[in-house]
């Protein structure tokens, strides 16, 4: 039922898999509030069973059930997220406001699982419910400490830090670490010289 990450094409097109650690954190890649606006992805069902189809849920974005009516809801809770997010990230409780917005989305009734998958056709607020309590679990939790936010100036990714000592800095090695590296080389050697 699980996959090892989303797909992302950035502007300079090369495509990189990026696994945030956690359902919630892949479904904040569809945009967010405030400043993350521009990115928003969430403009017709269309784009939402996409998600779905590229998510660690593994199902066929035809196996969604969604409509228009379904994009407000997937809006908001995604925003809540993203604020409950940044809030653990600082160290600080979510706003009533956003924990209310997450725990509404997570009392519906989630995705079904069965032998091979997931209950289809599934509607649009069980996938919510279900990222929702994803999203819960690991933000009302001890998790919520290892949410990180990628370390370079230039990346927002933000993912939850699963590896054994909690020391991971990048969304990715084969991205933002290995810039890094590149750009500490490169200074090291204009240095030497």
């Amino acid at each position: 039922m699980m996959s090892d990450g989303i797909v992302l094409t950035p502007r300079d097109g090369a495509s990189w898999r990026f696994d945030p650690g956690a359902l919630f954190l892949e479904f904040l890649l569809t945009g967010g509030p405030d400043d993350l606006a521009v990115w928003d992805r969430l403009h017709e069902p269309a784009d939402l069973r996409d998600w779905v189809g590229a998510s660690r849920l593994a199902l066929a974005g035809g196996d969604v059930t969604a409509d228009d009516a379904d994009l407000e809801p997937a809006r908001g809770l995604r925003d809540a997220l993203w604020r409950a997010t940044r809030a653990a990230i600082a160290g600080t409780p979510a706003g009533e406001t956003d924990r209310a917005t997450i725990e509404l989305a997570a009392a519906a009734a989630p995705l079904a699982p069965t032998w091979d998958g997931w209950r289809t056709p599934a509607a649009a607020s069980a996938v919510l419910s279900t990222v929702a309590r994803d999203g819960l679990a690991v933000l009302a939790g001890p998790a919520a400490a290892r949410i990180r936010e990628c370390a370079a100036d230039d990346c927002r990714l933000v993912f939850l830090d699963t590896s054994r000592p909690g020391a991971r800095r990048w969304c990715s090695m084969q991205r933002c670490g290995n810039r890094h590296k590149v750009r500490d080389h490169r200074s090291r050697h204009l240095e030497e010289q």
